[in-house]
């Protein structure tokens, strides 16, 4: 059957046709394809086509798809039992693999999606603290929790509006949204700022210098806590994340997608002390049945006890190269191209020819860019030449350890050649 058909087969069934928004081509225009399996840097659809995949499953896939040693974990665990609602000695084992990896972080709790480890930590400081309000920045997802679903203004600490249709206005009343890569003034009423420490669900926006520290300062001025998502920069630009990187210790991390191994997972650690807020131990209630499941944390500890620092440094190494020739092939193509780095994530900005803009710093720059119109047209070329970029212009690239050195000279070459096609319809 083809892409076409198993579409239509996904919309009689599910809603829209995918189990997530940003897997439809809504934004892009066309059919999505179909992924009937994976290996290493690629995907192959329904049809049998190969796709040179730099979605990644929206950057869980460290080592690439179907990594042997992950496959081989995953079965092991799976003879023994998928779940229990009991205590495992996987749990443990990630969990210290983890905290052994971060700089400050003490415990994890482990849960199922990075949605509800968001969630259950801004619960826990609202409780630690005795706080209501929060404060997250404009442009950065940080799953679909109503109170996390703001449209935020470009005011300081302006309060937002729901993002959703089925959110009430009381859910968000005391969700304040800010500019990112702009230090707000707080008071003694916010109990946390969420913050990704590197802006990657907005394409690509990087933290000017000073901005986390900035806020580190600020939080502890007034006694709110500071939260880092990173369950997209979580030991994917370092073996101790963003936090190792930018040398910026929040009180609470919210990691997933990379700790799974590919499975659904997500956790959300802090300090001894600040945990000890949870129950069954404190007040703060917070439970999840497939919590710690034991096929994801078997995948897990298998990537992380896998990679190595030179690991990473090659990686990023390879990252960062590729992005510098991907935004030169573009340009030489005849279109205008950003594409910032940080670690091995990039993002991917594209504009007419003589647009004369810069690498965004919030998020109402990346939207006048994506607002250009040509990623769509760009999403496609690359795809007719076997090139999979997710379908929408919010999104980053993700590369893996499995991506060599000749898949990203395709990719590259598959860009020219793109950017040349939708130049030449302007």
């Amino acid at each position: 059957m083809t892409n076409a058909g198993w579409f239509a087969r996904a919309e009689a069934v599910i809603p829209g046709g995918v189990d997530s928004p940003v897997r439809s081509f809504r934004s892009v225009g066309g059919t999505p394809y179909t992924v009937v399996s994976g290996s290493g840097a690629t995907v192959t659809d329904v049809e049998g086509t190969e796709y040179l995949d730099f979605v990644q499953s929206y950057g869980a896939s460290l080592l690439g798809h179907a990594h042997p040693r992950v496959i081989a974990a995953i079965t092991e665990a799976a003879t023994k039992g998928t779940t229990f609602g009991a205590p495992t000695p996987g749990e443990v084992l990630l969990a210290e693999a983890i905290v052994e990896r971060v700089p400050g972080l003490e415990q994890v709790r482990f849960v199922s999606s990075g949605t509800e480890a968001v969630m259950s930590a801004v619960r826990l400081a609202r409780g630690a603290t005795g706080r209501s309000r929060i404060l997250k920045f404009d442009g950065c997802y940080h799953g679909h929790a109503d109170h996390l679903l703001v449209a935020g203004g470009s005011g300081v600490a302006e309060l937002g509006l729901p993002g959703s249709a089925g959110v009430p206005a009381g859910a968000i009343g005391d969700t304040l949204v800010a500019p990112y890569n702009v230090v707000p003034e707080l008071d003694e009423s916010v109990a946390c700022v969420l913050v990704e420490p590197v802006a990657a669900n907005m394409n690509l926006v990087r933290p000017v210098d000073g901005f986390l520290e900035g806020l580190r300062a600020e939080c502890d001025r007034v006694g709110a806590l500071l939260i880092f998502d990173e369950v997209i920069t979580g030991f994917r630009v370092g073996v101790g994340g963003a936090a190792e990187m930018t040398g910026v210790t929040p009180d609470l991390w919210c990691f997933g997608k990379v700790i799974g191994g590919g499975l659904p997972v997500g956790a959300f650690g802090g300090s001894a002390k600040l945990l000890e807020t949870l129950a069954p131990a404190g007040p703060v209630y917070q439970a999840g049945t497939l919590s710690g499941n034991p096929l994801a944390t078997a995948a897990g500890l298998a990537v992380l006890t896998g990679v190595t620092a030179e690991d990473y440094a090659g990686l990023i190494g390879r990252a960062e190269d590729f992005g510098k020739r991907l935004c030169q092939a573009i340009r030489s193509g005849g279109l205008w191209s950003c594409v910032p780095s940080t670690g091995p994530l990039l993002g991917l900005y594209l504009a007419p020819p003589d647009a004369g803009r810069s690498a965004p710093s919030n998020y109402l720059e990346s939207r006048a860019i994506a607002e250009s119109g040509l990623y769509p047209a760009f999403f496609h070329e690359m795809l007719s030449r076997g090139v999979a970029l997710a379908p929408g212009a919010y999104e980053v690239l993700f590369v893996s350890m499995a991506h060599t050195s000749d898949h990203l000279d395709r990719a590259v070459e598959a860009a020219a050649e793109a950017s040349a096609a939708v130049a030449a319809t302007l």
